[in-house]
C-alpha cells in the first residue's frame, strides 16, 4: 500500500479556494488541482472528496472570510456612512488596479452554478442574508447613534446594499469606465440617510 505524503491542509484548502476563484469551476480540472495544491489525487480524494466537495469547501471558507471582513471594514469606522461608502469605494478601486478581475468567488459562484445547482443555489443564498443581516447591524447602529433616520426600513435597505454590491462586483469585471460607476455607487449610498 502507497504511503500518503502530508500536507498542510488548510493551505492545499487555501490554494484550491483561489483556483477555483479564478477559474471557476467547470475551468478548473482535477489536474489543475493536484498541480496548484502540491498533492497527489489520492490525496485530495482522501482528504476532500471529490473535485465538487472540495469547491463546496473552498466556497464555505471564501463566505466566512469575506463576511468577517465586510463586518470588520464596516466596524472599523464611527460613520455608518463613511463605513458604506468606504467598502464600495474600495471595492472598486481594487478592481480598477487589477488589469484583470476575479470578482468575489460566491458571486461567480451564483452566475456559475446556483442557476444549476440547488447545493450552491443555497450556500450562495446563506451568503447574501448573512452580508443583509451585516448590513442591517451598521445601519442599526446609524440608528442609534442618531446618523441615520429613525423611520429608516433597515431591512429594505440593507437587503438593496447588498444586491447593489453583487450587481457592482460582477459589473466591475469587465472594467467599465470609472465615472458611470463612481456616479452609480453615489446614488446608491444617497439612500442611506
Amino acid at each position: 500500500m502507497v504511503r500518503q505524503r502530508e500536507f498542510d491542509k488548510e493551505k492545499a484548502l487555501d490554494d484550491a479556494m483561489e483556483l477555483f476563484w479564478e477559474k471557476g469551476y467547470a475551468a478548473t480540472s482535477i489536474s489543475d488541482l493536484t498541480a496548484t495544491m502540491g498533492i497527489q489525487r489520492p490525496s485530495l480524494y482522501a482528504t476532500f472528496g471529490d473535485k465538487e466537495k472540495l469547491f463546496e469547501a473552498a466556497l464555505r471558507k471564501y463566505t466566512n472570510l469575506h463576511a468577517s471582513l465586510i463586518r470588520k471594514k464596516l466596524q472599523n469606522t464611527t460613520s455608518v456612512k463613511e463605513a458604506f461608502r468606504n467598502l464600495f469605494e474600495e471595492m472598486i478601486e481594487e478592481e480598477y488596479k487589477n488589469k484583470v478581475s476575479k470578482g468575489c468567488f460566491c458571486i461567480n459562484t451564483i452566475v456559475e452554478l446556483a442557476p444549476h445547482d440547488e447545493k450552491f443555489e443555497i450556500l450562495t443564498r446563506e451568503h447574501e442574508m448573512y452580508l443583509s443581516v451585516i448590513f442591517q447591524e451598521t445601519l442599526l447602529k446609524g440608528i442609534k447613534s442618531g446618523e441615520l433616520e429613525s423611520n429608516l426600513d433597515v431591512k429594505a435597505l440593507a437587503q438593496t446594499l447588498v444586491v447593489a454590491l453583487i450587481g457592482v462586483t460582477v459589473l466591475l469585471k469587465s472594467h467599465p469606465e470609472r465615472s458611470f460607476v463612481d456616479k452609480s455607487v453615489t446614488l446608491i449610498l444617497s439612500l442611506i440617510k
